[in-house]
């Protein structure tokens, strides 16, 4: 059997493990923390269980499809329920919507707030379906290293279907005019990199992934997706050195023959990179091997940062839902304090958590697990005290929001920024979300899966295809693990 080494076990990681274990590769994965998951671990303290990043569960098809590839289910794995109310939205203290599971519900609430929306939001969502169908089932799993993979029947036949050339913006507004409308449909796209009048319309597959497959979540919280997943790979025969990092990629003759592990050099055929791929090149390959400069990578556009606290409460708390969103200032404002003039922001929109709404198992009887994040720009330097005005700005507007006392009730409080994810996952400015979805850094415009000038090694995650969010970091492991395979036959031709 071949040795591959795999770099990271985040969802991408796992996912190309698992695939390459069940070609019969003789698979290793190395983490530098000392538990799986990447970005999507999790901690316990003072009886409170926190999911550390990902918090969302959109897209469950892809999860499904994914366990399904080795013959099982998610439900072999972990337990989902949907959420209703999806989520909870705060426009002011007086003004607060919450948004329902299913089509219809959606349909009456948006005819209750701009009237004539309901048949608009009814055609927004096919057009959603089409996408989706489109980007998730086709466009995501192609690995974007030759323009002829977007030669494609279904592909050339919808690419008008698809508002490629339209902003998510301005695609919103020919439908609707009430700005909570608006700003409830833009939200999603908040995180991919880029404002809305920035970002293709395409994506807005992502309202069609929210309002009609629905908000879910695992019971148990966000890891249980990790422990299913690493399960399923120790099946399959892979097998995981945690606390091991990665010191060096030696190459000779165009491959990378070992790596340096914690000091000690090992063995292998080849190697999948699902660590963070700018620290991979620029630290870990020597100048001469790296496919992209760091004059290249600086020119990148990145999705945000966040601000993140986890928070144990001693009480339950009023008003708030398990997934919330405070809407309360200006959006575009926060939006161009990310991507346009990068700064902390003047009046930040924020995302509020409490997991112990639905499960009672992530906080002791009686109690609350709140985890907070304001979504910054990337490269900022996040000093405590910044991150204390900030927290203090965020509790003061929560009770405001609530009319509830949270901050004198707070029995654990972390706080998590630039810095710790640059020493935890060795995090590119600190990013949170990995490469922005902007036109010019989608499909075959992303950095490449494989390296020109190292014959045997690919990268996967969230810099590179098909880019940020845990479906499709999970689908990236997919791709890659293919591209590897078809590279290792073609060798034996």
């Amino acid at each position: 059997m071949k040795k591959i080494a795999v770099i990271g076990s985040g969802f991408s990681g796992l996912a190309a493990a698992s695939c390459l274990a069940k070609e019969g590769y003789d698979v290793t994965v190395f983490e530098k923390n000392s538990s799986a998951g990447g970005r999507a671990r999790k901690f316990e303290a003072n009886g409170f269980v926190y999911d550390m990043g990902p918090s969302w569960y959109w897209m469950p098809d892809v999860f499904e499809k994914y366990f399904n590839l080795f013959g099982k289910s998610v439900s072999d794995y972990y337990q989902l329920k949907r959420l209703d109310p999806s989520y909870r939205i705060f426009y002011s203290k007086d003004e607060v919507l919450d948004i329902p599971a299913g089509e219809e519900a959606l349909c009456q609430l948006f005819e209750s707030i701009e009237k004539g929306s309901a048949t608009y939001l009814r055609k927004f969502l096919e057009e959603g379906e089409y996408k989706y169908n489109v980007g998730i089932n086709k466009l995501v799993y192609k690995p974007g290293l030759s323009l002829s993979e977007l030669i494609d029947i279904d592909l050339m036949k919808g690419i008008f279907k698809l508002h490629v050339f339209e902003s998510v913006s301005a695609y919103v507004k020919k439908y609707f005019k009430d700005p909570k409308l608006i700003q409830l449909l833009e939200f999603p796209v908040l995180f991919l990199g880029a404002p809305a009048d920035k970002t293709p319309a395409l994506y807005t597959l992502m309202n069609y992934a929210d309002m009609a497959l629905g908000t879910w979540y695992p019971a148990g919280g966000m890891n249980k997706i990790v422990e299913g997943m690493e399960k399923l790979a120790v099946e399959l025969g892979v097998k995981f050195e945690l606390n091991s990092s990665i010191q060096k990629i030696n190459v000779q003759n165009g491959l990378a023959q070992s790596l340096l592990v914690n000091g000690v050099e090992k063995k292998f055929d080849y190697v999948v990179a699902g660590a963070d791929y700018h620290h991979v090149e620029q630290n870990l390959l020597p100048a001469e091997c790296r496919r992209y400069n760091e004059a290249y990578w600086q020119k990148r556009v990145m999705a945000p940062s966040s601000l993140i606290y986890y928070l144990g409460i001693n009480k339950k708390v009023k008003n708030l839902l398990h997934h919330n969103l405070v809407f309360d200032s200006d959006f575009g404002l926060h939006a161009k304090e990310i991507y346009e003039s990068p700064q902390w922001p003047s009046d930040p929109l924020f995302y509020v958590s409490v997991p112990s709404k639905t499960d009672a198992t992530v906080a002791p009887n009686g109690q609350e697990n709140i985890f907070l994040l304001m979504p910054v720009a990337p490269g900022l330097e996040d000093k405590e005290e910044t991150r204390e005005k900030y927290f203090e700005l965020m509790i003061r507007k929560l009770e405001h929001l609530t009319g509830d006392s949270i901050k004198e009730h707070i029995v654990y409080k972390k706080s998590y920024a630039h810095s710790n994810f640059i020493a935890d996952y060795n995090s590119f400015k600190g990013n949170a979300y990995g490469l922005a979805n902007t036109i010019l850094q989608t499909a075959n415009l992303k950095p490449s899966i494989i390296n020109k000038k190292v014959n045997n090694l690919f990268y996967s995650g969230q810099l590179t295809v098909p880019g940020p969010g845990v479906p499709p970091s999970l689908i990236s492991g997919q791709v890659v693990a293919k591209e590897l395979i078809k590279k290792d036959k073609m060798s034996l031709s």
